[in-house]
């Protein structure tokens, strides 16, 4: 992985996926989904991605956890650290796009001063939420350890657990209790909401975009970290 941080062409790639994604995505002649989404569906080439994006980085997030606790290195932790918070970022972005979303497909239904027209209580939205708060217990637990070899060990497990919990509680329990996202009942989410092959030639560019674009973010606080650590241990 650190190899691949090395590379410099998958930034390049990562940006010009998503200045595509971005000028397509918003300038693209595309159907309506039916509905009340309307054209608001333009929206999945960002919103859905973040989802994507934080499945990666805390994937991440928990393979770096375990290679700490089986080797020992430093830079493991750092990783798996970062990881977590960078997959965090993307988490809540994720999570504002879907609340900006939700309030202007509905909002000939629900007025603007009411507290549903914002937040519904969606089984995805407050599963989401609750795994957003998992993680945010891993860095309030690594705030309460001092001896840094014992907080990296215990966060390092806290981690797996963490990342075990991510799946059953933003993708299967929504789904087995339905809701307004499409996939609530059963089958893919991109399958139920019609996905064309207009959309895929965005939406399969901007994933991967954004992804890129995380691993380089990524890369940025690992190199930033690590610098850190070096001078204040010169220090």
């Amino acid at each position: 992985m650190l190899a691949f941080f090395k590379n410099n062409g998958y930034k390049i790639l990562g940006v010009v996926l998503i200045g595509y994604a971005l000028i397509a995505g918003l300038l693209k002649s595309l159907p309506d989904m039916g509905g009340n989404m309307a054209q608001t569906s333009r929206n999945v080439f960002y919103h859905v991605p973040m989802w994507f994006t934080m499945y990666l980085l805390m994937g991440i997030s928990v393979v770096y956890s375990i290679l700490f606790l089986l080797k020992g290195k430093d830079r493991f932790d750092v990783v798996a650290r970062e990881s977590a918070r960078t997959g965090m970022v993307f988490g809540l972005f994720g999570l504002s796009t879907g609340i900006i979303w939700s309030r202007v497909t509905w909002r000939e239904l629900i007025p603007s001063d009411s507290f549903a027209a914002w937040w519904s209580w969606d089984p995805k939205q407050t599963m989401v939420v609750v795994a957003l708060m998992i993680y945010a217990a891993y860095f309030i637990l690594r705030a309460g350890i001092e001896e840094s070899s014992s907080r990296a060990r215990i966060s390092a497990v806290y981690n797996i657990f963490a990342a075990a919990s991510l799946i059953p509680l933003t993708l299967i329990l929504p789904r087995m209790l339905g809701g307004l996202h499409p996939g609530g009942d059963d089958g893919n989410p991109l399958e139920n909401i019609r996905l064309s092959n207009e959309f895929r030639v965005v939406f399969y560019p901007s994933v991967l975009g954004f992804m890129l674009l995380s691993i380089w973010i990524l890369e940025l606080r690992v190199r930033f970290t690590l610098y850190q650590q070096k001078f204040e241990d010169v220090e």
